[in-house]
């Protein structure tokens, strides 16, 4: 038997908008095409225990599909999913968005992607620095997207 192995990938972003903003541009899925670089679309509605349909396309590399199950959602705090690769254990990823208020007005956001990646076949799959680079292009963005939509308001 291969054993498990664990690989952890995360990008923080601070966004100078509340966090009900950036909320409301993570959950906008029906925009992915329109400005997001990784995550190129999501289908399925953001509730606990709906199945998602989610294309991403890390930097020079082709698109993969998956179809990950939401496991939780704390609105303006948590989006998460769960994924797997054929069976468990030999290629899980449980993803999560973190949304975090930041100084006393909590009109600033620390935004945090990461995805925790399982199983035997992790090490030949997974290429950590392409996905990193996935996860900083779309916290660019949702940054971008969430200040440029605040500005606007103004």
């Amino acid at each position: 038997m291969l054993p498990s192995l664990m690989f952890n990938i995360e990008a923080f972003e601070e966004i100078d908008a509340p966090p009900d903003a950036v909320w409301e541009v993570l959950l906008e899925f029906d925009t992915y095409p329109e400005w997001n670089p990784f995550v190129r679309s999501i289908t399925g509605l953001p509730v606990e225990g709906e199945r998602l349909e989610v294309t991403i396309q890390p930097p020079a590399s082709r698109s993969m599909t998956f179809t990950p199950d939401v496991i939780a959602v704390e609105p303006n705090r948590r989006l998460a999913w769960r994924g797997r690769l054929f069976v468990p254990f030999v290629f899980d990823g449980y993803h999560e968005f973190h949304l975090e208020p930041v100084g006393d007005d909590n009109r600033r956001t620390r935004f945090l992607q990461r995805e925790t990646f399982r199983g035997a076949l992790v090490p030949i799959l997974l290429d950590e620095d392409k996905i990193m680079r996935g996860f900083e292009a779309m916290n660019r963005a949702i940054k971008e997207r969430a200040e440029r939509r605040l500005s606007v308001e103004r």
